[in-house]
């Protein structure tokens, strides 16, 4: 399979390394300052993490040239419609996920489940804490956006999260904190007068959100569309 990585920072190069062992051509690598929009080459399909600002205009460019994408890059989300509309018209396929970690989609459907075992358990306040290393630019998380979705959709008490404290009951409280070297550790907990419930997910390093992008890409090459882990996983 030939990939175009688009972004080709730590986790570019990590990706890189999987994707080869695995019997992948890398036929482009997409760095801050390239253009994209002059790549030619040949591909089944293009892997892209980069920055907020960059990844709308990089996966317009994807559908443009007929290339499936998978895209890791979180913080861009405000314009996701415009993105699939824009992939349909051009009869495109495309699979975005805040995290490619197999395990880390695992601890989304945890997530929901326990959401949904606590709707009726007033008691209980609930709120996330995610940490990652200095250099991740957006916050909060956007797995940790995702997660709070999960609780949203299942808790009637919450109607939005929102970033740091608030006094608004309505509102699932997300606490960011960044530290070196965390790839990411995320905790959704509720708390009682009596007790604490908690579930964690703690990464180890970049290559299960690497090799999880890499299992991704294979099973997107060929197809059309617009897909979600949840395609992919069949859960």
């Amino acid at each position: 399979m030939k990939i175009v990585l688009i972004g080709y920072g730590k986790m570019g190069k990590t990706i890189e390394k999987i994707a080869q062992s695995r019997g992948h051509e890398i036929v482009g690598r997409i760095d801050v300052g390239d253009n994209f929009v002059q790549f030619d080459k040949p591909a089944d399909v293009a892997i892209e993490f980069t920055q907020p600002e960059a990844a709308v205009s990089n996966l317009k460019t994807c559908f443009t040239k007929g290339i499936p994408v998978v895209c890791g890059t979180t913080g861009w989300l405000q314009y996701k419609s415009e993105i699939e509309e824009h992939c349909r018209n051009k009869n495109g396929a495309f699979l975005y996920s805040s995290n490619f970690s197999l395990g880390v989609n695992l601890f989304f459907k945890l997530n929901e489940f326990l959401s949904k075992l606590m709707a009726r358990q007033s008691q209980y306040e609930v709120t996330i804490d995610e940490t990652h290393h200095t250099q991740k630019k957006d916050a909060p998380s956007g797995t940790a956006i995702t997660l709070a979705e999960g609780v949203i959709k299942h808790l009637k008490s919450k109607t939005e999260w929102v970033l740091g404290a608030t006094k608004d009951p309505s509102k699932l409280v997300i606490n960011s904190f960044r530290e070196d070297p965390t790839p990411g550790t995320h905790v959704v907990k509720y708390k009682s007068d009596v007790d604490d419930i908690e579930i964690k997910h703690t990464a180890h390093s970049r290559e299960g959100f690497a090799l999880g992008a890499v299992l991704v890409a294979e099973w997107l090459a060929g197809k059309k569309g617009i897909y979600t882990m949840d395609d992919f996983l069949q859960l």
